[in-house]
C-alpha cells in the first residue's frame, strides 16, 4: 500500500531539520495548519496528511470497523511515521488528535518523542469529579442532530465550535471543511471523537509534553487543560491568549510561538 498517497503526505522545509507531524482534529484536514507551517518550517522538517476519510486522502482506503476506534487513526500515524521512518518526531495533535497522538506515541515510542496537545480533550462527556464540557443528554443530542442533517449541523455548529464570532470568515472556513466531509464518514468520526475516554492512556505519557489551552473553548474548557496537565507528570501548560476551538487559524502567531518555544527547550 501506497501510505504517503492513502494519506496524502506533504513534506515541508529542511531535510535533516527537528521533524514535526502536525494532525488535524475531526471534519479537517492538513489545511487547517497552513498559517503555522511557514514558521514551523523555517527550521523543522513539517509533516502534513490526511486521516483516511478526510481531506485528500484515499477514501477507497476508509474502513468504518477501523475508524470506529482512536486506535484506527492512531494506526495511521505509525504507519505514516514508519513509511517516512521518522526518528523522535514531535508530534502535535489538534482537538481529538491530541488523543490519536497519545496512543500512537505508545505505539511506536522509537518513532515519536514528544507530544503538542492543542485544544485536547481526553473525555467530552461531565463525570464524577470530571468537567469534560458536556452531559451524556448534550452529546446524544449533538450526535442525533449531526446524524440527520449532516450539512445543517455544520452550518450551525462550525461558528459555535470556532468561537470568534467577530471574524465570520473562520466559521465559514470550518464550515466548508466539516461540509467537505463525506457524510458517513463524518457520522463516523464524530462517534468516534465524542463518545471517547481517554483518560486512563493520558497517565502512560512518558515523553515531554506541551499542552496548549485557548482561554475560552465551548468543546474543551480550561478545566479540561488542567486535568490533562495535571494526569502527564513531564506536561508544561500554556493557556493562549485565544478564544475558540482552532488556534491554529484564530491564533497562528502566538500557536506557532508556544510550539517552537517547547521545540527549542527539547534540544
Amino acid at each position: 500500500m501506497d501510505i504517503r498517497r492513502r494519506n496524502n503526505v506533504t513534506l515541508v522545509g529542511p531535510v535533516g531539520g527537528p521533524t514535526v507531524v502536525l494532525a488535524h482534529g475531526f471534519g479537517c484536514d492538513q489545511n487547517m495548519w497552513r498559517l503555522v507551517v511557514p514558521a514551523l518550517a523555517q527550521r523543522h522538517r513539517v509533516v502534513l496528511f490526511d486521516y483516511v476519510g478526510c481531506g485528500g486522502s484515499d477514501l477507497a482506503s476508509w474502513n468504518a470497523q477501523r475508524y470506529s476506534s482512536l486506535h484506527g487513526y492512531a494506526q495511521d500515524v505509525a504507519e505514516v511515521c514508519r513509511e517516512l521512518d521518522l526518528r523522535d518526531a514531535v508530534f502535535v495533535g489538534h482537538s481529538v488528535s491530541a488523543m490519536v497522538g497519545v496512543l500512537a506515541a505508545e505505539s511506536v515510542p522509537e518513532r515519536i518523542g514528544a507530544l503538542v496537545m492543542v485544544a485536547p480533550s481526553p473525555c467530552y462527556v461531565d463525570d464524577e469529579g470530571y468537567r469534560g464540557g458536556f452531559s451524556t443528554e448534550d452529546i446524544e443530542e449533538l450526535l442525533a442532530a449531526l446524524e440527520s442533517n449532516y450539512l445543517g449541523w455544520s452550518s450551525a455548529m462550525a461558528p459555535v465550535i470556532m468561537g470568534n464570532p467577530q471574524r465570520p470568515e473562520l466559521g465559514q472556513e470550518l464550515t466548508n471543511s466539516f461540509c467537505a466531509t463525506d457524510p458517513d464518514i463524518a457520522r463516523v468520526f464524530a462517534r468516534t471523537t465524542f463518545l471517547s475516554d481517554s483518560r486512563e492512556d493520558l497517565k502512560r505519557v512518558a515523553v515531554p509534553t506541551l499542552v496548549l489551552e485557548c482561554s475560552q473553548d465551548v468543546i474543551a474548557p480550561r478545566e479540561v487543560g488542567a486535568y490533562v496537565h495535571a494526569a502527564i507528570p513531564s506536561s508544561r501548560l500554556v493557556t493562549l491568549d485565544a478564544t475558540g476551538h482552532c488556534p491554529q487559524l484564530s491564533a497562528p502567531g502566538a500557536t506557532a510561538d508556544a510550539v517552537l518555544d517547547f521545540l527549542a527547550g527539547l534540544r
